[in-house]
């Protein structure tokens, strides 16, 4: 059972977080210089949030359950509201019932975004695919963009991604590079950086995912059609995705970063251990029998995915960013309000 909440009333707080980007930071990680001297994040006037119109409606679909914190909860939520291109519809799963702290932060933006903010409330946790799926049901329009609850959009992130959907009617799931931080977005430690193209993105696909979930943008009917996001412990996206690339769905991906994904201490400890290990030998077993992967493919990667989550936490953070990620020292950074 679940219930939707429309509210309308008057936003109480805000929260400050230093965020920047230089174009010759972000060329040097990407091999792209952005088309804006700076990729940034700052505070767009009100002006410019309401003069600007999509060419096509959108919703962005959230989900949060009672362990999120109620900061970043703010912060994700404060930096879709800032959209230089305005969203038509957010529609925000509670999985579970939430911390009095959240539903606070809730009832602020809900006064703020009005009419345009759909709260979904699940009577009790059921996961992450579930609640995304329950939460396409209420999304009115033909595009949906994803947002984590404690990541921050740029604020040119719709107005890039929307236009490029627009202008792209054969693209079925847009992704973008991740910006990814531990406690403050103005420390950029690395970019999870995709290949761009449709061909090449297939092949990567085969070896780790090929859309960064937290900044897609995808036509609901073609993830309709693959059989929607499916219970897969902790990997609920990249099970979706090779389901979509199997019948067809052509995926891109922008180079330049339009999301600051927070990837702290915690997030690495969830990344390893037996359970972690189990779901991905079967999500692995499930490609091969799909035909997805080769036998040889599946020996692959079952070695190379599985056997670094055995590491200590630390070694795990190590071995990621030589390997896995863009990472270089980001200096000279200024500082812009959120």
């Amino acid at each position: 059972m679940h219930e939707m909440i429309f509210s309308d009333s008057l936003f109480t707080s805000q929260v400050n977080v230093s965020c920047l980007f230089s174009s010759q930071e972000v060329q040097g990680l990407t091999g792209h210089a952005p088309e804006e001297e700076h990729v940034h994040l700052c505070e767009p006037s009100r002006e410019l949030q309401c003069s600007k119109t999509s060419a096509e409606d959108f919703s962005v679909l959230m989900s949060v359950y009672y362990k999120e914190s109620p900061t970043f909860f703010r912060a994700s939520l404060k930096s879709l509201y800032e959209q230089t291109l305005p969203l038509s519809e957010l529609i925000v799963v509670c999985d579970g019932p939430l911390t009095k702290e959240l539903d606070e932060v809730l009832s602020d933006y809900q006064k703020l975004f009005k009419e345009r903010m759909k709260v979904v409330r699940l009577e009790k946790n059921g996961g992450l695919g579930n609640a995304l799926n329950i939460g396409m049901e209420h999304c009115s329009y033909g595009l949906v963009a994803r947002m984590d609850s404690d990541d921050i959009a740029f604020p040119e992130r719709f107005e890039k991604q929307i236009g490029f959907m627009s202008e792209h009617p054969e693209v079925d799931v847009l992704s973008s590079t991740l910006a990814e931080f531990n406690k403050d977005c103005s420390e950029v430690y690395s970019l999870r950086v995709l290949p761009e193209e449709h061909e090449a993105l297939k092949r990567f696909a085969k070896w780790r995912s090929p859309a960064n979930h937290p900044s897609v943008v995808f036509r609901k009917e073609k993830v309709i059609e693959a059989g929607g996001y499916q219970h897969f412990y902790l990997f609920e996206d990249y099970y979706l995705w090779v389901r979509m690339l199997m019948k067809g769905a052509h995926f891109h991906s922008l180079s330049e970063p339009l999301l600051y994904f927070r990837m702290n201490k915690e997030a690495f400890t969830r990344r390893k251990g037996k359970p972690y290990i189990q779901s991905e030998y079967k999500l692995q077993k499930a490609f091969l029998n799909m035909g997805f992967i080769t036998r040889l493919q599946y020996i692959r990667n079952v070695i190379f995915r599985t056997l670094p989550r055995l590491l200590p936490t630390k070694w795990l953070m190590q071995f990621y960013h030589r390997f896995l990620r863009n990472s270089k020292s980001l200096q000279e950074k200024q500082s812009l309000p959120i």
